[in-house]
């Protein structure tokens, strides 16, 4: 076993050797060596696109980064909110089973950065990821010097992976993802998407589909131990927030079109037209997968001369209104529970679709399209249970939300099925922090 790091040591860790690394690796590490003096200008440019803290720039140069403490710090990345929200419950076990242990957790967005700050537990840090630049990425490790160093999900930056491996840090892949377009596009460049996974002791893979292409990619040592958002507890909500919303529903029929992407808000606004024919009091929830979209979502509302409220505006739900956006950040929890009726987005247009477990566990029947194939797992086993259901298009919506909004028991029926297929699975989360734990060094 490897001892735990010294915070205060100046021994220097020599990074990857350009001339052994395969062509397009070592292309890489000379081109992002190269765009050091480009990085202060993208860097001032997503700062002007509202994609960064204006106050937690230095981050991204590991620069005023606090004081590392003493003791074993275990190290997860995620890209963004989705993956940050699915190891909550992995890291509070990570800190049952050691005692003292720090977690420092690295993503990638502002929304991601402003729900961890909230919820990550004490004896942890949030910082943003750093710029994939070599020097930037040994100053960051200089810095923090990880005992376990965790990958979530399928963002695979090559400096950041290469230099934490030549460190002799133990890594892991964990609930990895991996599309079938990313399978191609990896698959064009073989020899360094093995380098790269062979810098992880372990891969653990969300389902089987993705655990064969990573040992065909070359990853050694593959488990599946199951989806973490599947094992999740289920979602908070503000109590207070909650009763002001159901007294302003005040029992008019609603669904909610969750998580959607451009051109499904308008699918949902047209399904809306068509069903207050014979539901003229209905409450139609859009939550669009990138909140920043509010504005425009609610002006489309208002040329299909509809009733519009902004939850980010902080308007009031009221009566007249028809159609309201709820586009803020972390508060998917709060919506889930005012409709036993969800459509998931992301499904009628080719993304891929989002996770549709946390609607279930609150037991909402999962309406969904075609195209969920990121998720086709959890869309079978609730389609199983019949607790989901696809329906082949936008056409195909309506009538689907009308047989739910006039049959309302058979709406809350189904959810309980949801529901129940979720709460079937179990120990995902305990089983991936033990397999961890067998990589942390012993301190």
């Amino acid at each position: 076993m490897l001892n735990c790091v010294n915070p205060s040591s100046s021994v220097r860790h020599p990074m990857p050797d350009a001339v052994s690394l395969p062509a397009i690796l070592a292309l890489y590490r000379i081109l992002t060596f190269g765009a050091a003096p480009l990085l202060p200008l993208v860097t001032r440019w997503r700062l002007h696109r509202n994609h960064e803290d204006p106050h937690r720039i230095k981050e991204r140069f590991a620069k005023s980064l606090p004081p590392r403490p003493d003791g074993p710090l275990v190290w997860l990345h995620g890209a963004s909110m989705g993956e940050s929200l699915s190891v909550l419950p992995l890291i509070e076990t990570l800190k049952s089973k050691t005692t003292p242990l720090t977690v420092l957790m690295t993503t990638n967005t502002t929304t991601s950065a402003h729900l961890m700050e909230q919820r990550l537990p004490t004896g942890s840090y949030h910082q943003y990821v750093p710029h994939d630049h070599p020097t930037i990425v040994s100053r960051f490790l200089d810095h923090w010097q990880p005992d376990l160093a965790v990958w979530v999900e399928s963002e695979l930056w090559p400096n950041l992976i290469l230099q934490t491996h030549a460190r002799r840090c133990p890594m892991a892949l964990i609930n990895a993802r991996l599309s079938e377009r990313s399978f191609r596009n990896w698959s064009r460049v073989p020899n360094s998407i093995a380098r790269l996974l062979a810098c992880f002791s372990l891969c653990m893979a969300q389902d089987k589909i993705t655990a064969e292409r990573l040992r065909t990619l070359g990853a050694s040592y593959v488990k599946t131990p199951g989806n973490l958002k599947w094992d999740a507890p289920p979602l908070e909500a503000n109590p207070d927030h909650l009763t002001v919303l159901k007294n302003s529903i005040n029992g008019r029929p609603v669904w909610i079109a969750a998580s959607t992407h451009h051109g499904e808000e308008e699918t949902a606004i047209k399904a809306h037209l068509a069903l207050i024919r014979r539901h003229p009091s209905l409450l139609t929830i859009i939550i669009p997968r990138h909140p920043h979209r509010g504005n425009s979502i609610a002006r489309m509302v208002n040329r299909y001369g509809l009733t519009v409220a902004q939850r980010s505006e902080s308007q009031p739900l009221k009566s007249s209104c028809e159609i309201y956006i709820a586009d803020t950040a972390g508060e998917m929890g709060l919506f889930y529970r005012l409709s036993p009726l969800v459509f998931m987005g992301g499904t009628l247009t080719p993304h891929g679709g989002q996770n549709p477990m946390e609607a279930a566990r609150l037991g909402c029947c999962v309406l969904h399209g075609p195209h969920g194939f990121n998720f086709a797992d959890a869309f079978q086993l609730l389609n199983n249970a019949g607790g989901g259901f696809e329906v082949g298009g936008p056409d195909a919506l309506v009538p689907a939300l009308e047989q739910r909004l006039n049959h309302t028991s058979q709406t809350v029926t189904e959810g309980e099925q949801a529901q129940k297929a979720v709460e079937g699975l179990a120990s995902i989360t305990k089983n991936v922090a033990q397999a961890l734990m067998g990589l942390l060094p012993a301190c």
